[in-house]
């Protein structure tokens, strides 16, 4: 019976270390997995910061061509106008100088 107690204890060993090498594997193959899900809660943080850009930049971009369009049209009403008035002025002027050449006619 010793020769059998002796042999269990010596295979016994093998398989202790066996698991002990399992166990490192195992703790290694977590720590290994933990990490990669931190980088991947991470990646998706920095795309959701992305994402939250792009869309500010989105609206930014659309408030900024409304904006456009109205200086745009303010632009044409500010050159138009300035052709009426710069009509109505070449007419006084015109009317002007005919009054001041009729006067000076007349003398």
């Amino acid at each position: 019976m010793s020769d059998r107690s002796t042999n269990a204890a010596a295979s016994a060993e093998p398989a202790i270390a066996d698991v002990d090498a399992a166990t490192r594997r195992l703790m290694a193959a977590l720590d290994a997995l933990e990490s990669a899900v931190e980088r991947r809660r991470e990646a998706d943080r920095d795309e959701n910061e992305l994402a939250s850009r792009i869309q500010a930049l989105g609206a930014d971009r659309s408030r900024l061509a409304d904006e456009l369009d109205n200086s745009l049209v303010k632009t044409r009403k500010l050159e138009r106008t300035n052709r009426e008035i710069a009509e109505k002025l070449d007419t006084a002027i015109g009317t002007i100088r005919a009054v001041l050449d009729a006067g000076e006619d007349t003398r």
